[in-house]
């Protein structure tokens, strides 16, 4: 099995060295034919907005989005999760095309910049019942999105609840929201071949999630799953302006 990882920018590095660490091939993508190769693919943490113009850049949308609706499994990490996401709110000026397939509404940089990142354990029942160990896993957000919206077929692995100190502000105001700050937001999910997570697992010793996605690949529902895609766009009608969503 060889597990490709998207290679334009960010923690790819830290994906294939997890990869490596439970004896699965970690294969650098960067080029549209090279997703031939791979049963399963890792989208990074990084800088979403770039990441976004590069894959433009290299004319790897319509490769994308065809191995998400062949079935097979993608997760996306921090900037790979908005990646992933049907609708992102919170972007930058100009906005980003999106890969979609994830029915989630993903709020970019929702617990602050650089100076709110943050380490803390998370509840993960699902990954504990599937891969054994501790009944929490070290989160590691870094300039973290959160969902804030999930569809009926988007399964929920973890959430959290929003620290209601200081740092409350902070986030409130990155939201620019003029409500209260919700008390929880999702930070990991699955749907069909589709796995996302907000925070950062290839930046600890803990595999478990890295292991829970190869068992994706096995799963011989994905086959017949179809409410995973019905969010991918079909390139050839995409709109020629990026959608910024407020």
């Amino acid at each position: 099995m060889a597990v490709g990882v998207l290679a334009l920018q960010g923690s790819f590095n830290e994906h294939v060295a997890a990869l490596r660490r439970i004896l699965v091939k970690g294969v650098e993508i960067r080029k549209p034919e090279q997703l031939e190769a791979v049963s399963a693919l890792i989208v990074p943490g990084g800088e979403s907005t770039t990441m976004a113009k590069l894959a433009e850049y290299h004319n790897l949308f319509p490769a994308l989005r065809n191995f998400i609706r062949m079935g097979k499994p993608v997760w996306g990490t921090c900037a790979g999760l908005i990646f992933l996401a049907n609708k992102a709110v919170g972007q930058k000026s100009g906005g980003q095309e999106l890969l979609g397939g994830l029915d989630c509404t993903v709020h970019r940089n929702f617990f602050g910049g650089q100076f709110n990142s943050f380490e803390t354990e998370v509840l993960v029942p699902e990954l504990a019942a599937k891969e054994g160990g501790p009944e929490t896993f070290r989160g590691v957000f870094i300039r973290s999105p959160a969902i804030l919206e999930a569809g009926p077929g988007v399964e929920i692995l973890a959430d959290l609840s929003v620290p209601s100190d200081k740092s409350t502000k902070s986030i409130t105001e990155n939201a620019e929201e003029t409500s209260q700050t919700p008390e929880k937001v999702i930070i990991a999910v699955k749907q069909g071949n589709l796995l996302g997570t907000v925070f950062h697992p290839e930046l600890t010793a803990d595999t478990r999630w890295h292991s829970y996605f190869l068992k994706m690949v096995g799963d011989a529902n994905l086959q017949s799953s179809s409410s995973s895609i019905e969010g991918v766009p079909d390139d050839s009608q995409r709109p020629p302006d990026l959608p910024i969503y407020q």
